[in-house]
């Protein structure tokens, strides 16, 4: 099992490959665009760039190219919520993102290519698309950890539904002891073509065939267990390892882990989307941890050795006479371990000095006194702070 992990790059804009156009922008159309309009635009692009248009133009086959890109992301609902999220990390194939593929051949736009293909004269058979090897779909899940077991890793056992394989037909959707045989509306081609005339002529179009819906063969006898879909939707459960140092947001791939492919296709993959439970002390920031330590007014001016907690549990730390509120002091290599790499991050702690809010007449008194011990002289910042005051007012 290939398991890989990909984060966001703070050095890219918003998430995206600053090197990359926005598949968006390379189709023409708004982010909060439907399923149709991406379509359209495509169709319009796709027929405006095709090589048999341009033959020998370089400018035109990187267009066509680039809109190929764009559609096999936007079209499909999972792959385009990860763009939205992680921009081109979230799909690129090469070790930058979660979903492998990219634009390989035509799979995946039998119902637009058929009819440029036969447009132009291709001579692209959609049936012979049809019958290629297919990949089979992604499957994207969560899983929740504490903020200690993202920080040091560790081994989950997560639950997906998926479809898989009909154990009782083996994925052939017939009934065991039957077979299939060749469908009578389109003879096997698995697509119905037609002629239209056109303004620009006369144009071959092609559509799935309505009866086999573009296998070529029919079940006469459907199996009793998935009903002739050759696949049947089961709950597994999944180990994972979780690696040390993964953030909120981070996408864990599991290879071939996803649903079965299709004409003898590999499985598609398992998207894993880590969400960190908020911890009630600490807070990350990168892979340091940050928390906040409250300490009394007399240890703050006597100092003190007070305990601090700790991703390692707790340790003493001496903090010197007249600590100010606000105060941060670093504990060096006690932050988050570094992802695939060495060494950890820094905590970092922050003393607020706090002010008692009840006080008895007797302790009231005691105040009173020490402040009149103490005079002004030794409230070195309110002293400066007046004095700049009576410098800008005259006062």
């Amino acid at each position: 099992m290939v398991v890989r992990l990909y984060t966001h790059d703070p050095k890219k804009k918003g998430g995206r490959d600053v090197s990359k156009k926005d598949y968006y922008e390379i189709l023409g159309v708004d982010r909060n665009a439907d399923e149709q309009a991406i379509k359209k635009a495509y169709r319009k692009l796709a027929m405006k760039y095709h090589p048999d248009r341009n033959p020998d133009n370089k400018e035109a086959e990187h267009k066509f190219k680039e809109i190929n890109e764009a559609y096999e992301v936007l079209s499909d609902k999972e792959k385009r919520a990860m763009y939205d999220q992680f921009g081109h990390a979230g799909v690129n194939g090469n070790g930058q993102g979660g979903f492998g593929g990219g634009f390989s051949g035509f799979g995946g736009f039998d119902d637009i290519f058929g009819d440029i293909f036969d447009m132009f004269g291709g001579g692209f058979s959609s049936s012979k698309r049809r019958n290629r090897p297919k990949k089979g779909h992604d499957v994207k899940t969560e899983v929740r950890l504490t903020f200690e077991e993202a920080a040091f890793g560790v081994d989950k056992d997560i639950e997906i539904t998926r479809y898989e394989e009909c154990s009782t037909c083996h994925g052939s959707g017939a009934k065991p002891g039957t077979g299939s045989k060749t469908c009578p509306k389109c003879n096997g081609a698995g697509e119905i073509r037609y002629s239209q005339r056109t303004p620009l002529g006369q144009f071959v179009n092609v559509r799935t065939c309505d009866m086999c819906h573009g296998d070529g063969k029919i079940v006469d006898e459907p199996c009793d267990t998935c009903r002739g879909q050759g696949k049947v939707r089961k709950r597994r459960k999944i180990s994972v390892k979780i690696p040390a140092g993964v953030d909120d947001g981070s996408v864990i791939t599991l290879r071939q882990e996803g649903e079965p492919g299709e004409k003898g296709g590999p499985p598609g993959d398992l998207y894993i989307i880590v969400k960190i439970i908020s911890h009630k002390i600490f807070k990350r920031d990168g892979y340091d941890v940050i928390c906040e330590i409250p300490i009394t007014f007399v240890q703050a001016a006597l100092g003190d050795e007070i305990i601090v907690p700790t991703l390692d549990g707790r340790v003493k730390y001496k903090i010197p006479e007249g600590t100010q509120s606000g105060t941060v002091f670093r504990l060096k290599d006690k932050g988050i371990p570094i992802l695939n790499g060495h060494g950890r991050g820094d905590q970092y702690v922050k003393v607020i000095v706090e002010v008692p809010k009840r006080l008895n007449e007797e302790q009231k008194e005691v105040l009173r006194k020490f402040a009149e011990v103490m005079g002004e002289d030794v409230h070195e910042q309110r002293k400066s702070f007046f004095d700049k005051v009576k410098d800008v007012f005259g006062i």
